[in-house]
């Protein structure tokens, strides 16, 4: 493959990782490498990206502003599947993949390049997320991943070949948190987190204030759904982005989405994480609770299954396939009638729901009253419950 590869485009976020690739690159394959890295809302990590790659080696650098398509074709499909994964995690890091490694595709086909490369270890999930699309959209392509070929094997020894090169990081040896950025969430892995019995550092949080330091006095946050998709704040209709952002100004300084998880990674092993998801726990929250209002039983249980498999699929990178879309048509159909309003209540990193409003509401107060009407006879539960409890009466009168 040496021989073959003349230009490369790179997945680049100007971290540890790939500061070094570029430099690794040239040397191993006497190529140019073209930098792409995609904006999904680092904020400041962004920050002379592009003097960095060029200093770096890079030919070229394109820098995309992916946070509108990351938010409404990633976030919201998974957000409206109610897609957590193992309970806690939700899928932060695991979406924004699939965003950035199409735009990848595109520009590396635009720029001539025949490879495709990436900065993800051969431990973890993203590694994975990265190559599927790959296949899925370029499966012409090589692809080169450099931590399953060079000799470097933690992140001690990146920051000593940095160093060798005069290659500019954030990193040390005393920082040496791995972090993921975007507006969705921030994670924090590796250090002292890789002992699961530590508790995590205060000052390692960026995104919430602790739940200690939040306001004595809770705050009430209002948002409006449409569709099963976010449209509001308080009242004020914000477009997609801004809205992300607003809440989580709203969450975090409430200490709101914290969540320490050892999960199950794809390849096999375990893994200890750390998110911050301030805005996301507030939409989630909300969420379900206009389902309960909207959904029938019998749709709002099965949505439960599809919300665990659809989880799964995000988690292990299968975004481009068939099944992830057929979910998605199932879930807009049932979503349709999912629009209101629902009051949230924070305070000191709790999320309590205040009221939920919905002109589809499903909840009828004369049914659902202890005050007896006629709206529900109360005579025919005695059937109802001979029919369904027949099972147990037949297996009851053969054991005696």
């Amino acid at each position: 493959m040496t021989n073959t590869v003349k230009r490369v485009g790179l997945a680049y976020s100007g971290g540890l990782d790939t500061s070094i690739i570029i430099p690794w690159l040239k040397e191993k394959y006497d190529c140019e490498v073209v930098a792409i890295a995609g904006d999904v809302g680092q904020a400041e990590e962004l920050a002379g990206l592009k003097e960095k790659a060029i200093a770096t080696g890079a030919a070229e650098i394109y820098i995309e502003d992916l946070r509108h398509e990351f938010v409404t074709e990633y976030i919201w499909p998974t957000l409206k599947a109610g897609a957590v994964y193992e309970h806690k995690y939700l899928l932060g890091t695991s979406f924004a993949r699939p965003v950035i490694a199409k735009r990848q595709v595109e520009i590396a086909k635009q720029t001539g390049c025949d490879s495709l490369a990436h900065g993800c270890t051969g431990k973890g999930n993203d590694q994975v997320r990265f190559e599927l699309t790959f296949k899925a959209l370029a499966p012409e392509m090589a692809v080169i991943a450099p931590w399953r070929d060079w000799d470097i094997v933690s992140r001690e020894d990146a920051i000593d070949y940095a160093n060798e090169r005069q290659i500019p990081i954030t990193a040390s040896r005393e920082k040496i948190y791995s972090h993921d950025r975007n507006i969705w969430h921030l994670s924090h892995e590796g250090g002292i987190l890789e002992d699961p019995a530590n508790e995590p550092e205060e000052s390692m949080f960026e995104l919430t204030v602790s739940p200690e330091k939040a306001p004595d006095k809770p705050e009430y946050v209002e948002i409006g759904f449409e569709r099963g998709a976010p449209i509001s704040v308080n009242g004020e209709h914000l477009d997609p982005v801004p809205l992300v952002e607003k809440l989580n100004e709203i969450g975090g300084r409430n200490g709101c989405g914290r969540v320490d998880l050892v999960e199950n990674r794809l390849v096999g092993m375990k893994s200890r994480g750390v998110y911050e998801t301030p805005g996301g726990t507030l939409l989630l929250t909300a969420l379900r609770e206009l389902e309960s209002l909207c959904l029938d039983r019998e749709s709002a249980h099965y949505k439960e299954i599809v919300a665990h498999k659809y989880a799964e699929m995000v988690y292990f990178g299968q975004w481009f396939t068939p099944l992830r879309e057929a979910l998605d048509a199932f879930v807009n159909s049932l979503m349709a009638p999912v629009s209101g309003d629902v009051k949230l209540k924070l305070y000191k990193g709790n999320v309590i729901v205040a009221g939920r409003t919905s002109p589809n509401t499903l909840y009828r107060p004369d049914l659902a009253s202890f005050t007896m009407g006629a709206s529900y006879d109360q005579k025919d539960a005695a059937g109802f419950i001979n029919i369904f409890g027949l099972p147990l009466k037949v297996k009851a009168l053969t054991q005696k």
